[in-house]
């Protein structure tokens, strides 16, 4: 019987849709044998190659803006506008760092070189830091010096890394792509501030006037500082910064992704229903967990299918 290997694309929030289609394999006995993952991929890879999946599902199932905004350690400078260190301390508490080979199932992390574009497959060695080099989107994250080299967000290099699970694994190919489908636009003209209809604080007791206090400054941190950088989706904002960025680079990635699945094709492609999901939109977890397991569960025939993989030859006589 085959052993299946995934390949798990980037794509920012909508890669939490890769926690749902493990989550759907695993429910149905088809745990694979190997992961390699590019950005977001790598990082849900290294936490299901570890078998610590449940840990980082249920942290990323209680994210809220304000949460994520928490994790952005703002501070230009080395070639990104967010430093990283604060998240990937937070993961560090999930998993602490260990070397990849120590892993129940392999995995590997695909990163691209700053210089040349190629890709840079780690299979050995600290899992966080082949994650941090995999996750290094261009201009918002620093890129990582690696043995005299500066590597990027591997997207750049292998959206959808199936090249490099074919090298890893002996098995078929289970790809899962994130990204068909652009970022959509979201103009939508803004609606009418909600706390108009808030009693005016002079009217209210001490107490109650310190809350309604506090809720405004979290709503004008939200206002002036979350949604222009994450996009404030229904609530009728335009694009935030994140997504422009992002979605100018996905716009040439998905060209370079239809070129390289035509190359080298996977033996089967899951594609959760996550367009919707605006790329920075984190809090949104919930709804890529849940369309990746719809997406796993509709693919278990085509999964269950590939086992027998390649195919037994027919009989002479037959």
């Amino acid at each position: 019987m085959a052993h299946l290997t995934l390949a798990l694309g980037g794509g920012a929030a909508r890669g939490f849709a890769h926690i749902g289609v493990l989550r759907a394999l695993e429910e149905a006995g088809q745990v694979p044998a190997a992961v390699v993952g590019t950005s977001m991929g790598a990082l849900v890879g290294a936490f299901a190659a570890a078998g610590a999946l449940a840990r980082l599902e249920a942290w990323v199932r209680q994210l809220d803006p304000l949460q994520v905004l928490r994790l952005l350690d703002i501070r230009p400078g080395g070639g990104g506008l967010v430093q990283g260190e604060r998240l990937m301390a937070a993961l560090g508490e999930l998993l602490p760092d260990a070397p990849m080979e120590s892993f129940p199932r392999r995995f590997a992390a695909v990163a691209a070189e700053l210089e040349s574009g190629r890709a840079v497959v780690f299979t050995r060695g600290s899992w966080m830091r082949a994650v941090r080099a995999s996750i290094a989107f261009p201009g918002l994250l620093p890129p990582l010096r690696h043995e005299g080299r500066y590597l990027v967000d591997g997207g750049l290099a292998e959206p959808v890394p199936v090249a490099p699970a074919r090298g890893l694994g002996r098995g078929p190919v289970v790809a899962v792509h994130v990204n068909l489908g652009l970022v959509p636009l979201r103009l939508a003209p803004e609606s009418p501030p909600a706390l108009a209809t808030i009693a005016p604080a002079a009217d209210l007791d001490p107490f109650s006037a310190l809350a309604l206090e506090f809720r405004l400054s979290l709503g004008e941190l939200r206002r002036r500082w979350l949604d222009p950088l994450l996009g404030g989706g229904r609530e009728g904002h335009g694009p935030g910064y994140f997504d422009v960025a992002y979605g100018a680079i996905l716009l040439m990635q998905d060209r370079l992704t239809r070129a390289r699945l035509a190359a080298e094709p996977p033996d089967l492609l899951i594609a959760p229903r996550v367009a919707h999901i605006g790329l920075f939109e984190f809090h949104r977890s919930k709804e890529a967990i849940a369309a990746g397991l719809e997406a796993g569960r509709l693919a278990l025939a085509g999964v269950r299918a590939l086992l027998d993989w390649p195919p037994s030859a027919p009989s002479a006589d037959g």
